[in-house]
């Protein structure tokens, strides 16, 4: 038997992914389009409840008050989106209510001045003016960095390499947002994480009239069968005598969204009254901004991965990050109750679908905007359960932490140099936040705690990112440990055309400014 030949064993590296349907600029039928932009909107639901679910009763807020909240995060995200994938990135990436804001808000939301006031009504309208003035101040990070170009220099440190595990962890980084919660309801999490592999892996090459319909909408169909299912066990009392997280987790009703929603209702600026500053609590949420930049950016490399476009260069990572920076500004100035960041879910269902289309989030936009307004309807999809979410999470996350690990095709994982800088920086990622989420819950308080509270919520919410731990890890190591004589073990050769808009004739394809604006802002 002859030997088999090199390009029988190993697959060339490839700068754009192969196999998706539709890219970042080609476009489904219109039909297609609005029906994938709706099946978008659902998933971002998770999140738009799941956070206002959280924090709003924490802040002495009513179930009226969460549903505003949830209301003005849902319209505050549409914009977002709308900006970043006209004059931003112009990635086909959501932006969405962000994790990464938890520990200096939950630090506003303790402070004793606000812990103080007895009507709750009050202290949720002072608590959430005082997290606005926070991300008002605190959005301007991401404003100079982006627009100053500081985070394309910044960006020019990150190698293929050095990227690996940053990518992964945006996906693995959210593991206790996955099965953890799919798991408090098992009965309802197990069936949607086996029915939505089914219909989008399985069973992806049924066609009706040579449509592939389920693994286009095996995320819409799954959900339905597995909602109208939910609720018939809610309907029937199945839940009667449960506990309170299951009944939160199973129910259709428990977040009392529809009974509390009004039926018209938009969102504006300063509804809440007006901000109020505090150096600390300003200082603090600058930290969850950080991370909210490194985690966008893990999130961005990935969607054009997805959406079979060429890595952003610098300039336009940049030009995103500083359009994020305005999003947060509106989070602060609307109300949202947390700040923005790249819905990384979303990114996970460009690759299920293999749509990667553009204007398919921005129809995803006008729905979130359209549905913020009429709230009734709203309020009637985000009654899916959140393990229902969760399950999706399970593949969704998974496929964007592989996204990251395709980019080792671009280095030599033959050096042990590589091997040491890819597992140190993937094994500290997982690991470092995990110490301090162990710490926060044995002790109520994290790792930092000192008399300086803006200090300690830095820290904390700096450590608690698994991909900011991982990009600090990674990029020094990468970037320190023999740098000079392993540019090409480390994949340079092929990222170098990609740092520039010029290097490469695809980039005008993909990130050139709409209405022709390339000509007063030229890119570098």
């Amino acid at each position: 038997m002859d030997a088999p030949k090199p390009e029988e064993i190993s697959h060339p590296p490839m700068d754009q992914l192969q196999g998706l349907e539709y890219c970042i600029d080609s476009n489904p039928s219109w039909v297609e389009a609005i029906s994938m932009g709706f099946q978008h909107y659902i998933l971002a639901l998770g999140t738009a409840v799941m956070i206002p679910s959280f924090l709003v009763p924490l802040m002495g807020g009513t179930d009226g008050d969460k549903v505003r909240v949830f209301q003005t995060l849902l319209f505050v995200g549409g914009i977002n989106t709308l900006l970043q994938t006209l004059f931003g990135t112009r990635l086909p990436a959501v932006i969405g209510g962000s994790w990464a804001f938890m520990v200096p808000i939950i630090s506003i939301i303790h402070d004793p001045s606000l812990q103080r006031i007895p009507d709750p009504h009050m202290r949720f309208l002072n608590t959430m003016r005082a997290i606005q003035g926070a991300l008002i101040v605190a959005s301007s990070v991401q404003i100079i960095l982006g627009y100053s170009q500081l985070w394309a220099i910044c960006s020019r440190f990150f190698s293929p390499l050095g990227m690996v595990p940053v990518i992964s962890l945006v996906g693995f980084g959210l593991l206790d947002r996955g099965f953890p919660v799919a798991g408090r309801c098992v009965e309802i999490g197990i069936p949607m994480f086996i029915l939505f592999v089914a219909f989008s892996q399985y069973m992806k090459n049924f066609r009706a009239k040579q449509y592939p319909v389920l693994e286009r909408f095996a995320l819409l169909i799954s959900v339905t069968v597995i909602w109208a299912y939910a609720h018939l066990l809610t309907a029937s009392g199945a839940y009667k005598h449960r506990p309170e997280l299951t009944q939160i987790n199973c129910r259709t009703d428990k977040a009392n969204l529809i009974s509390s929603a009004p039926w018209i209702k938009i969102s504006y600026p300063l509804q809440w009254g007006a901000p109020t500053f505090d150096a600390g609590h300003s200082f603090g949420m600058m930290s969850a901004v950080l991370v909210s930049l490194i985690e966008s950016t893990g999130a961005y490399k990935a969607a054009a991965r997805l959406a079979s476009a060429t890595p952003p260069p610098a300039h336009v990572l940049s030009r995103g990050i500083g359009w994020q920076g305005i999003g947060i500004l509106f989070d602060g100035l609307f109300g949202t109750g947390t700040g923005s960041t790249v819905s990384v879910e979303n990114i996970g269902l460009l690759g299920s679908t293999r749509v990667g289309s553009r204007r398919v989030i921005q129809i995803s936009a006008g729905f979130m905007i359209f549905f913020s307004i009429m709230g009734k309807f709203g309020a009637l999809f985000a009654s899916i359960p959140f393990s229902v979410f969760a399950a999706i999470y399970c593949v969704m996350f998974g496929t964007v932490a592989s996204v990251g690990l395709s980019f080792l095709q671009f280095t030599n994982m033959n050096s042990m140099r590589n091997l040491f800088i890819t597992g140190v920086s993937l094994f500290l990622g997982l690991s470092i936040p995990e110490y301090f989420r162990e710490y926060t819950t044995a002790a109520l308080h994290g790792p930092a705690h000192t008399n300086a509270g803006w200090f300690n919520d830095f820290l904390n919410t700096i450590f608690l990112s698994s991909p900011t731990v991982a990009l600090i890890v990674a990029v020094f190591l990468d970037n320190t440990l023999d740098y000079k004589d392993s540019a090409k073990d480390r994949g340079m050769p092929w990222w170098v055309k990609f740092r520039t808009f010029k290097g490469d004739s695809r980039n005008e394809e993909f990130y050139t400014l709409p209405f022709n604006l390339n000509r007063f802002f030229p890119p570098s």
